[in-house]
């Protein structure tokens, strides 16, 4: 490695040396590019290299594998030929991306991927400072993983070759330990330091890492052994004559603390000491043993699980929590952050027990700021920070850093901006002794509080289209404390002037709010001014406030006084009743509006029944009676199609079907026959639906049937065309389509698989194109039983990482806006939204790998042009839908069951209308006359009224017809 350093050292000034004017000079320049190259790359690969405890005691010079890419380079230089251009073309896309990379990050520095990336190309491209310095940037912002850190730290291992080189590399190996808890660079430490024995206090510094290391992770019940283990073998090769000591105690340790694997430690505890093991030793390690049993569960349910497995690892927390073991408590904490560093509960938990519990100034805060590295687009964690920087007494210049840093990471909505100022004014505010009449601190509050409204209006106000203070919670802190504190109420009235102003005088408890502060530092006279405005402004609450003026005037006011109040008050309470019933009347003009029109359609739709049925009644007498049985059927599918739903299970089988075709047939050709009335059709055509089998389903094979809709009503077969489909989930049983009584597809069908997971696989195949339709499947649930049971696949619930976009051109595909996404982080999922016909509605989903990702997409993307139509992108956080109460029976008093009538503000919706004939309908006791027909019967008789015999439909049909 020294040579191929030395030798890449030289090459500038070799190529100094050419004149510009050398023959060849192109080939020359290409040939020390590619050795440049070629060399680089023969550095990075050493470093995936395994490193052993002996790894500085090898010699320094090219391996086998080097001298092939020198070989190479001779070749390349020798004669040029294909691989110089296919490497040429291949650097100078590199180049171009990490040119692009750079730009992206200054622009944005946050951008985690990128910086990833940039460090990927750089390092392929044998950039040694470069990617030096952009793991250093990226090392400042993020925290890096296990694999980042193991990857840096044996880059700068192989590089390293003397005494100052190794000092750098201890300072990585101790910010790498600070970032995670993570075995493996503690190992990689440890082996590290052993090289470095030789040097001045060599093997002081290699217990210490060890101690530390142990002391960090030693209880990781799965990877701390190796790092006993390591330590053992460290002191066994010292030949020393405290050795043996150090060795029985390093043992002893490790025995009584639960590690897996511990009976072959204590085997080899035994055949290595010479002496029998002490009963002490034997006790604890037994004790350890129970401990383990109880551990063993839960690090089970860890190697069982799938990463993050954050619950897993939760319900590990709780059991650590009741033990109270705080050095375990910590440990597990360390172990669930490696895999949910993004997850800022689990941050706060662990801050929190910090806090509370440790208290160590150190500790608390390195895990604090830990937390704002990982997840800085939370405010409850940077405002944590701030107080927990308070608590610990740290230097007020590096508190309003941090401050500074919190307003830069970032965050997702307005009223974070609004927290995080109110954490530093509060900060601010305890540092000020108000027993000074002016000090320094003081007017920094001051001034910090005129920054955090500029700031509001102009920073946050232009990003978010809101200042996230609606209710100027923040002046209104302003004014409490100029008042309170300061004694300025000139301040604090100024204040309230303003926010007033904002949009804040209609509402009541703001100017009781203002009146309340002047009660208690201001005078009489300014609270009677401000509540004689509040009357004049109010519109919510108006009679309060009126209310609380009288109550004033009436304890300290003069007659005169109370005469102003009082023909005030009645002024003003008169002028908003009169708008309320201005506002009631035209609110009972449109539900009467909304009445009648909708009893013209009412009586519209009874003549053009009435209509149907004289014709009907009137068409020749001629007519066989296959066709008045298919007439019949007809109408009553047309003019119920309510009722079509209710029997679209029942499909006539083939024979049946036929034999009652051929029947009507030959009752047909006989002889005249006398058209019946309608009341008989309506009863045979009821009997030939019931005569017809159902599709029968069986609710206890739910768990292995699926059930599918929104399929297309033309589609032919679909039980042969949908088989191939969900054959890909599993065997399917038998696939059940649902027809018509005139035999068309229903577009739903049932899909019976052999196995249920088959059934839970083919739940994925929701939302999948059909013939252009896009296909629901769901879960078969009988709503019977289950009448809340509702299937939807997507959350309702805010959701930090995923954008809802809106105003997309219908053109849009979903590979041209995941393209747009891309350049903003990794897109998860993308989803279109489409109506039920599968047609685009301009809308979308974005999931992206986490909340900074999408934070930074929605800055960036907001207002941007897709083919001419400017776009909306927000956080997606669906409004909450409204679930309608269930109608509760009332019973009238001695009448039957009655459900409440509760109308809308546009009045008596079409689908409110009853269906119930006119006949039937019993009008409440409160109503004097029914709405068409006689008076309403007495009370007494309702139970009489409920025996009456049920009804046919033809009975029912003569109702409606009647004059």
């Amino acid at each position: 490695m020294a040579t191929a350093a030395a030798t890449s050292a030289s090459e500038p000034e070799a190529e100094s040396t050419a004149g510009p004017k050398a023959d060849g000079e192109e080939d020359e320049v290409k040939a020390a590019r590619t050795r440049r190259k070629v060399l680089s790359r023969a550095v990075a690969a050493a470093t995936y290299k395994t490193m052993g405890p002996g790894w500085d005691q090898q010699e320094e010079g090219v391996s086998e594998s080097d001298g092939d890419e020198y070989a190479m380079a001779s070749s390349a230089e020798s004669s040029p030929g294909e691989y110089e251009w296919e490497y040429d073309e291949e650097e100078e896309k590199n180049q171009l991306e990490i040119e692009r990379l750079e730009e992206q990050l200054s622009i944005n520095v946050y951008d985690y991927n990128c910086h990833v990336d940039l460090i990927r190309l750089l390092r392929l491209e044998g950039e040694l400072t470069k990617v030096r310095m952009a793991r250093q940037k990226m090392s400042e912002i993020f925290p890096l993983t296990e694999e980042l850190w193991l990857e840096w730290l044996h880059d700068e291992i192989s590089m390293a070759q003397d005494g100052l080189d190794r000092e750098h590399v201890y300072d990585l190996f101790e910010k790498a330990v600070k970032d995670y808890i993570c075995p493996n660079i503690w190992l990689e430490y440890g082996q590290y330091s052993v090289g470095g024995i030789g040097q001045k206090g060599g093997l002081e510094k290699v217990r210490s890492v060890f101690e530390r290391a142990l002391s960090s992770v030693g209880l990781h019940m799965t990877k701390g052994l190796a790092l006993w283990e390591a330590y053992r073998e460290f002191e066994s090769a010292i030949v020393e004559a405290a050795r043996l000591e150090k060795v029985h105690s390093l043992f002893r340790r490790q025995l009584a603390i639960p590690l897996y694997d511990m009976e072959a430690t204590f085997a080899e505890y035994e055949e290595w000491s010479e002496d029998p093991v002490p009963e002490s030793v034997i006790q604890n390690y037994n004790k350890a043993l129970q401990q383990l049993e109880k551990y063993k569960p839960y690090e089970e349910a860890l190697l069982q699980a799938e990463a993050p497995r954050l619950s897993e690892y939760q319900a590990y927390i709780d059991f650590e929590m009741k033990i109270g073991d705080p050095a375990r408590i910590q440990l597990i904490f360390e172990r669930a952050l490696v895999e949910n560093c993004l997850v800022p509960d689990l941050w706060i938990r662990y801050s929190q027990y910090l806090d509370r519990q440790l208290k160590v100034k150190d500790l608390v805060l390195s895990v604090h700021n830990r937390a704002v590295r990982n997840c800085p687009w939370t405010v409850a964690l940077w405002s944590r920070y701030l107080l927990a920087m308070e608590r610990h007494g740290v230097d007020h210049q590096v508190i309003s850093v941090t401050f500074e840093k919190a307003l830069n990471a970032g965050f997702i909505q307005a009223t974070d901006y609004v927290e995080i100022w109110q954490a530093y004014l509060d900060y601010l505010r305890r540092r000020v002794d108000f027993k000074q009449d002016s000090s320094k601190e003081l007017e920094e509050l001051r001034a910090a509080f005129t920054r955090a409204l500029e700031y509001l209006k102009q920073e946050v106000e232009e990003r978010f289209n809101e200042s996230g203070d609606p209710s100027c919670v923040i002046m209104q802190n302003w004014a409490r404390i100029e008042a309170r504190l300061c004694n300025n109420m000139q301040k604090a009235r100024e204040l309230w002037d303003s926010i007033m102003t904002r949009g804040n005088a209609k509402y009541a408890n703001m100017w009781l709010e203002y009146y309340n502060l002047e009660r208690a530092h201001g005078d009489t006279q300014h609270c009677r001014k401000a509540l004689h405005r509040a009357v004049q402004c109010t519109s919510d609450y108006p009679e309060h406030v009126c209310e609380v003026l009288l109550t004033m005037e009436r304890t300290e006011g003069s007659l005169e006084d109370w005469d102003i109040a009082v023909q005030k008050t009645e002024t003003r309470l008169a002028r908003v009743n009169e708008q309320r019933m201005k506002a009631a009347e035209k609110e009972a003009a449109l539900v009467q509006q909304e009445e009648e029109k909708a009893e013209q359609r009412k009586r519209a739709r009874a003549e053009k029944k009435a209509l149907k049925k004289k014709k009907k009644t009137r068409g020749p007498e001629k007519r066989g009676a296959d066709e008045d049985d298919e007439k019949e059927w007809g109408d009553d599918e047309e003019e119920q199609p309510s009722k079509r739903r209710r029997v679209e299970n029942s499909i006539p089988a083939a024979g049946e079907t036929q034999n009652v075709e051929v029947a009507a047939g030959l009752a047909g050709k006989c002889a005249t026959v006398d058209v019946e009335p309608p009341s008989k059709q309506k009863e045979k055509a009821a009997s030939l639906k019931r005569d017809m089998p159902k599709v029968l389903h069986d609710s206890s094979k739910d768990s292995i049937t699926v059930f599918v809709s929104n399929l297309p009503y033309s589609m032919q077969e679909p039980d042969v065309k949908l088989r191939p489909l969900f054959e890909a989930c599993g065997e399917v049983v038998q696939i059940r389509p649902i027809f018509s009584n005139r035999g068309d597809f229903r577009g739903y069908c049932y899909v019976e698989f052999k196995e249920e997971k088959s059934a839970l696989q083919a739940l994925e195949m929701d939302r999948k194109s059909v013939e252009g339709r896009p296909m629901f499947v769901s879960p078969c649930v009988d709503k019977s039983k289950n009448p809340d049971f509702k299937v939807f696949r997507y959350s309702t619930s805010l959701e930090k990482h995923k954008l809802f976009i809106s105003g997309l051109p219908f053109s849009c595909t979903k590979e041209e806006l995941e393209e747009i996404c891309k350049a903003h982080g990794t897109v998860k999922d993308l989803r279109l939204v489409t109506n039920r016909a599968g047609k685009p509605k301009g809308l979308a989903y974005v999931e992206y790998e986490n909340e900074s990702q999408a934070s930074q997409a929605v800055m960036k993307m907001d207002g941007m042009t897709i083919k001419e139509n400017v776009i909306k992108v927000a956080i997606s956080n669906p409004p909450q839908r409204k679930v309608p109460e269930k109608p509760e029976t009332r019973k009238a008093a001695g009448g039957p069951m009655l459900l409440p009538q509760t109308y809308g503000a546009r009045g008596k919706g079409r689908t409110q209308l009853s269906l119930l004939p006119r006949a039937l309908q019993r009008p409440s006791a409160a109503a004097p006359q029914a709405e068409n027909g006689p008076a309403a019967a007495p009370a007494v008789a309702a139970p009489a009224a409920t025996e009456a015999p049920k009804m046919s439909n033809a009975d029912f049909a003569k109702l409606f017809l009647r004059k």
